[in-house]
């Protein structure tokens, strides 16, 4: 008797935790008519066409698979898998990984922060992209084509990293990358984020052993129906590139335009150059915008108009 109590007590226990845990399917569906610098006009889901080229897509279409568990007294547990695709022919579009490529990570969270393990998004994105990036990292944002995510990719693999809770709007999040894992060099990625009310600002670096240490800061401010943006950034590793951006998104209803501009103030891979990115969106419902984008990168003109879905 007592033992069939015991069995029934672990399995309402078992039932229990598993309603507390959920798994989402969760994607990106973006097609465009591009016309770029050295290539005809196409059509193109989050690739360039040609190696080397900026992508005139809004994002990447992806698949994603998400999950959390609440593990009792505010910590809990959980995981993101994500791959790129071709809207073209379907095939896989990795994104410096494998099929996973854009996100295979875990994480535990709670209260006093969240720690993560695999590969994802980094430090310097975040900072970047929440602190002042006006166009919500659409692939032909100015911004990361001229000076990247403060001087570095997007991603990084086999990183660990911790993410503090919000203290009065502030963040951080430190990650890092062992010796191993990165060809012999460890690496540290690191930011502070300021999100509260009208403004958001932060400050992102990033530094691979016995290299020099790549930065940016910045920040934003809604008026309401006008958000102003500026930021310097600096990528001093590798071919040293470093200037200022400045840009503003004007809200009409559901729709917006966005101007941003960056200027060399430094360009060792040769001349100065002052990149312009114009871009028109209108939003069909919460899920769905079309768009139209002009952007003017080192001396060459691009061009994108498509149909973004979130789903």
């Amino acid at each position: 008797m007592k033992k069939s109590l015991i069995a029934l007590a672990v399995l309402a226990a078992s039932g229990a935790a598993m309603a507390q845990s959920s798994v989402t399917l969760y994607g990106v569906a973006d097609a465009a008519i591009t016309k770029q610098s050295g290539s005809g006009t196409q059509m193109s889901s989050g690739t360039s066409g040609l190696p080397g080229q900026v992508s005139m897509t809004n994002g990447t279409s992806r698949l994603g698979v998400r999950g959390v568990e609440d593990l009792g007294g505010g910590l809990k547990a959980g995981f993101n898998f994500e791959t790129g695709l071709s809207l073209e022919d379907g095939a896989n579009s990795a994104a410096g990984g494998g099929f996973w490529g854009r996100s295979a990570h875990l994480w535990l969270g709670g209260n006093w922060g969240t720690f993560k393990m695999g590969r994802s998004l980094n430090p310097s994105f975040y900072g970047v992209s929440q602190g002042w990036e006006l166009t919500g990292a659409a692939n032909y944002n100015v911004l990361s084509n001229t000076f990247r995510w403060a001087g570095a990719g997007p991603r990084n693999s086999s990183q660990f990293s911790y993410k503090s809770p919000s203290f009065g709007g502030f963040t951080g999040e430190l990650a890092y990358i062992a010796k191993p894992d990165n060809g012999g060099a460890a690496k540290w990625d690191a930011n502070v984020i300021y999100a509260n009310g009208p403004i958001s600002a932060a400050i992102a670096a990033n530094k691979v052993t016995n290299g020099k240490t790549n930065y940016a800061f910045g920040g934003k401010y809604n008026f309401g129906s006008f958000i102003l943006a500026a930021s310097y950034n600096a990528r001093k590793d590798g071919v040293r590139r470093e200037g200022f951006e400045i840009g503003g998104t004007a809200l009409f209803g559901a729709f917006s335009v966005t101007a941003d501009i960056t200027r060399d103030r430094r360009n060792d891979a040769g001349k100065k150059h002052t990149n312009v990115l114009l871009e028109g969106k209108y939003a069909l419902s919460k899920r769905t915008f079309v768009y139209l984008a002009g952007l003017r990168l080192d001396g060459t003109n691009n061009y994108g108009l498509g149909v973004r879905h979130n789903f």
